[in-house]
Protein backbone atom coordinates (compact mmCIF):
# COMPACT_ATOMS: atom_id res chain seq x y z
CA UNK A 1 0.00 0.00 0.00
CA UNK A 2 1.40 3.40 -0.62
CA UNK A 3 2.57 5.97 1.93
CA UNK A 4 1.19 9.59 2.04
CA UNK A 5 3.19 11.98 3.58
CA UNK A 6 2.38 15.28 4.91
CA UNK A 7 4.98 17.51 5.29
CA UNK A 8 5.12 20.30 8.75
CA UNK A 9 2.83 22.77 8.65
CA UNK A 10 2.61 25.15 11.05
CA UNK A 11 -1.01 25.55 12.14
CA UNK A 12 -2.39 22.20 10.51
CA UNK A 13 0.40 19.72 10.89
CA UNK A 14 3.25 20.75 13.33
CA UNK A 15 4.88 17.31 13.19
CA UNK A 16 3.98 16.30 9.96
CA UNK A 17 2.44 13.07 9.26
CA UNK A 18 2.79 9.72 7.24
CA UNK A 19 0.14 6.98 7.07
CA UNK A 20 -0.20 3.68 5.04
CA UNK A 21 -3.17 4.13 2.91
CA UNK A 22 -5.32 1.96 0.30
CA UNK A 23 -5.53 3.18 -3.13
CA UNK A 24 -8.43 5.11 -4.08
CA UNK A 25 -7.97 7.27 -0.86
CA UNK A 26 -8.91 11.04 -1.28
CA UNK A 27 -6.37 13.31 0.59
CA UNK A 28 -8.92 15.80 1.93
CA UNK A 29 -10.70 12.80 3.32
CA UNK A 30 -7.71 11.56 4.66
CA UNK A 31 -6.15 14.69 6.06
CA UNK A 32 -9.46 14.80 8.29
CA UNK A 33 -9.36 11.52 9.36
CA UNK A 34 -5.78 11.96 10.65
CA UNK A 35 -6.88 15.66 12.24
CA UNK A 36 -4.98 17.41 10.07
CA UNK A 37 -7.84 20.48 9.93
CA UNK A 38 -7.21 20.79 5.83
CA UNK A 39 -9.62 23.64 5.15
CA UNK A 40 -12.74 22.82 2.72
CA UNK A 41 -15.30 25.52 2.83
CA UNK A 42 -17.25 24.44 -0.10
CA UNK A 43 -17.18 20.76 1.22
CA UNK A 44 -14.88 19.23 -1.37
CA UNK A 45 -16.67 19.64 -4.21
CA UNK A 46 -14.47 22.03 -6.45
CA UNK A 47 -15.85 25.00 -5.80
CA UNK A 48 -13.21 27.14 -3.56
CA UNK A 49 -9.32 26.41 -3.44
CA UNK A 50 -9.58 26.02 0.10
CA UNK A 51 -7.64 22.58 0.21
CA UNK A 52 -5.07 23.72 -2.22
CA UNK A 53 -1.68 21.70 -1.67
CA UNK A 54 1.36 20.96 -3.75
CA UNK A 55 1.97 17.52 -4.69
CA UNK A 56 5.78 17.56 -4.35
CA UNK A 57 6.50 13.88 -4.63
CA UNK A 58 3.68 11.29 -6.95
CA UNK A 59 2.26 13.90 -8.86
CA UNK A 60 2.56 12.26 -12.11
CA UNK A 61 1.28 8.97 -10.63
CA UNK A 62 -2.39 11.07 -10.33
CA UNK A 63 -5.15 11.24 -12.65
CA UNK A 64 -4.85 15.02 -14.56
CA UNK A 65 -6.91 17.17 -13.21
CA UNK A 66 -9.96 18.58 -15.17
CA UNK A 67 -10.70 21.91 -16.50
CA UNK A 68 -12.75 22.77 -13.34
CA UNK A 69 -10.03 21.78 -11.28
CA UNK A 70 -7.77 24.00 -13.31
CA UNK A 71 -10.05 26.84 -13.38
CA UNK A 72 -10.35 26.93 -9.49
CA UNK A 73 -6.49 26.46 -9.25
CA UNK A 74 -5.86 29.71 -10.81
CA UNK A 75 -7.40 31.49 -7.95
CA UNK A 76 -5.55 29.90 -5.22
CA UNK A 77 -2.48 31.93 -3.56
CA UNK A 78 0.88 30.48 -4.10
CA UNK A 79 -0.10 27.91 -7.05
CA UNK A 80 2.58 26.15 -8.13
CA UNK A 81 3.13 23.75 -11.35
CA UNK A 82 2.16 20.66 -8.93
CA UNK A 83 -0.86 22.51 -7.13
CA UNK A 84 -4.08 20.06 -7.06
CA UNK A 85 -7.08 20.81 -5.19
CA UNK A 86 -6.76 18.01 -1.98
CA UNK A 87 -10.22 17.27 -2.33
CA UNK A 88 -9.56 15.77 -6.26
CA UNK A 89 -5.88 14.00 -5.19
CA UNK A 90 -7.02 10.62 -5.21
CA UNK A 91 -4.12 8.15 -3.87
CA UNK A 92 -3.17 5.62 -7.04
CA UNK A 93 -0.43 2.70 -6.37
CA UNK A 94 2.48 5.80 -5.92
CA UNK A 95 3.69 7.36 -2.64
CA UNK A 96 3.19 10.61 -2.28
CA UNK A 97 4.53 13.87 -0.55
CA UNK A 98 2.22 16.38 0.36
CA UNK A 99 2.85 20.33 1.11
CA UNK A 100 0.01 22.54 2.79
CA UNK A 101 0.70 25.91 1.62
CA UNK A 102 0.80 28.51 4.38
CA UNK A 103 -2.07 30.16 3.38
CA UNK A 104 -5.43 30.01 1.50
CA UNK A 105 -7.86 31.69 0.15
CA UNK A 106 -10.92 30.81 2.66
CA UNK A 107 -13.73 33.86 2.94
CA UNK A 108 -15.85 31.74 4.96
CA UNK A 109 -13.86 29.59 7.49
CA UNK A 110 -15.90 26.42 8.75
CA UNK A 111 -15.62 24.83 12.29
CA UNK A 112 -13.21 21.89 12.57
CA UNK A 113 -13.52 18.87 11.48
Amino acid sequence: MPLVTFLPHEKFCPEGLTVEVEPGTNILELAHEHHIEMESACGGVKACTTCHCIVRKGFDSLEEADELEEDMLDKAWGLEAQSRLGCQVVVADQDLTIEIPKYSLNHAAEAPH
